[in-house]
C-alpha cells in the first residue's frame, strides 16, 4: 500500500463519518481558537504597555532617592539618606554624553483662573522637559532656563487643563493661582494622552524649585537623564553613580535605566502571554482526548476492515500509518478552522472594542497549528497500535 493509498483511505474514513469527524475536529478547533484569541489579547497588551512606557523615548535613566535593597540596621535606628537636590540635577547634567537632566516633583493642588478652578496634577520640572519627555508645545513656549533654585513664577498648562479653565480663549500671559502663589502662563502643551491610566494632559508644569516649596518637600522625587544616541546606558549609569556617591558620601539612591525597566516589564508580559495561552491549551488537551476516544471507537468499529487490509497484504506499519494519518487529518482540519476562528475573533474584538488591544502573533499561530497536529499524532498512536496488532484472521471473523 502506497502513501497515496494511505492518505486516500484516511480521507475517505473522515468523510464517511461526517458528524463524528465534525465533532472531533470541533474540539481541536475550539482549543486552537482559544489559544490564538488569548495569545492575541496577551500580545496586544504586551505591545500596548511597552508603547506606553517608551512614548517618552528609550534613552532615559531615572534616579530616585533611597536604595531598593536594604542592609545593616533598621532605618528607624539611624538614617543617613540625603535628599536628591536641585544641585544634584545640575551636576548630573554636566556629565559626558548626558544631553539634559530634568528634576521632578509631583503633587496635586487646586489651580484657579479668574473665573474657574479645579484640582489637578502639578509637576515641578526643568526647562528641558519637552526634550527629555518628548513633549511638544502647542502654544507659547515652555519654562525658561532659569536657575531652578531661584526660578520665576511661570506655568505651562496641559491641553485638558487649558480647555477646562479657559475654553477657546488664548491663556498666554494670563495669571493662574496655584496654592497661594500667582503664576504667569507661558505656554500650552500638545495633547500627550494617558500613561497607564494617568491623564498626562490634566496637569500643569512649574519650576521644580517652586514645586518643592509648594509641597513642602526637601527632596526631588526623581531626576531623569537623557543621554546621547549610541551611548551605553550602563556607562552613563556608572558615571552618575560615581558622581552622586562623591556628593552624598554613600549610595543612598537608586538608578534604573530604561533598558532594565523594559527587560523586566517584557519578561513579566511574556509570562502573562504564555499564561493566557496555557489556558487555551487546556481546551486543546480536551480536544486531544476527543480524538483519542473517537479513534478508539473507530478501531473497534472497523475491525473487519483492518482484517481485510491485513489479508490483502498490508503490514502492521501500514495499518499503523493509516490510523495515525486519520488522526492527524482530523487535528489538522480542526487546527485550520481554529486559526480562522481565533484570528477572526481577535480582529473582530479589536473592531468592536477599540480600547482593547489585540495583536495576532504568527509565531503563536504556527506553534498552535503544530501543537494541534502533534496532539492528533499523539492521540492516534494508541488506537493505531492496537489496530496494527490485530490478528488478520480474528479481525475478519469479527464481522
Amino acid at each position: 500500500m502506497f502513501l497515496r493509498d494511505t492518505i486516500t483511505l484516511s480521507l475517505q474514513a473522515v468523510i464517511s463519518h461526517r458528524l463524528r469527524s465534525f465533532l472531533t475536529a470541533l474540539g481541536i478547533a475550539v482549543g486552537i481558537a482559544a489559544v490564538v484569541l488569548l495569545t492575541s489579547l496577551g500580545e496586544g497588551i504586551h505591545r500596548y504597555v511597552l508603547a506606553e512606557f517608551t512614548q517618552f523615548g528609550t534613552n532615559l535613566i531615572g534616579i530616585t532617592p533611597g536604595r531598593t535593597s536594604t542592609t545593616g540596621f533598621s532605618g528607624g535606628v539611624i538614617s543617613n539618606v540625603r535628599p536628591l537636590s536641585l544641585a544634584d540635577a545640575l551636576a548630573l547634567e554636566k556629565l559626558p554624553r548626558v544631553l539634559a537632566a530634568v528634576p521632578v516633583v509631583q503633587g496635586n493642588a487646586e489651580v484657579k483662573s479668574e473665573t474657574r478652578s479645579r484640582r489637578t496634577y502639578v509637576f515641578g520640572v526643568g526647562s528641558d522637559t519637552p526634550l527629555v519627555w518628548q513633549f511638544r508645545v502647542a502654544q507659547g513656549r515652555f519654562l525658561p532656563g532659569d536657575d531652578p533654585r531661584t526660578a520665576r513664577a511661570f506655568v505651562v498648562l496641559g491641553s485638558k487643563v487649558k480647555t477646562e479653565l479657559f475654553g477657546s480663549v488664548n491663556p498666554l500671559g494670563r495669571r493662574l493661582r496655584i496654592g497661594n502663589e500667582q503664576y504667569r502662563i507661558m505656554g500650552v502643551m500638545a495633547s500627550k494622552g494617558q500613561l497607564l491610566g494617568f491623564d498626562l494632559d490634566d496637569a500643569v508644569y512649574i519650576p521644580a524649585g517652586r514645586a518643592l516649596a509648594l509641597f513642602n518637600r526637601e527632596s526631588l522625587m526623581e531626576i531623569d537623564l537623557l543621554y546621547a544616541e549610541g551611548s551605553r546606558s550602563e556607562e552613563i549609569a556608572r558615571r552618575a553613580r560615581q558622581l552622586l556617591i562623591a556628593r552624598h558620601g554613600a549610595e543612598d539612591f537608586t538608578i534604573i535605566t530604561q533598558d532594565q525597566m523594559l527587560d523586566v516589564l517584557g519578561s513579566v508580559l511574556n509570562i502573562l502571554t504564555l499564561a493566557v495561552g496555557a489556558l487555551g491549551g487546556i481546551s486543546l488537551l480536551v480536544g486531544g482526548v476527543g480524538i483519542l476516544t473517537i479513534m478508539t471507537i473507530s478501531v473497534n468499529e472497523r475491525t473487519a476492515e483492518i482484517g481485510l487490509l491485513r489479508a490483502v497484504g498490508a503490514d502492521r506499519r501500514q495499518v499503523l500509518g493509516l490510523f495515525i494519518c486519520e488522526a492527524v487529518v482530523l487535528a489538522g482540519i480542526g487546527g485550520i478552522a481554529g486559526l480562522v476562528i481565533g484570528a477572526g475573533g481577535a480582529w473582530l474584538l479589536g473592531q468592536v472594542v477599540p480600547a482593547l488591544p489585540t495583536h495576532t502573533s504568527w509565531s503563536y499561530v504556527v506553534f498552535a497549528e503544530l501543537l494541534a497536529v502533534f496532539i492528533g499524532l499523539l492521540a492516534g498512536v494508541l488506537p493505531a497500535r492496537h489496530a496494527a496488532r490485530l490478528d488478520p484472521i480474528e479481525a475478519l471473523r469479527a464481522e
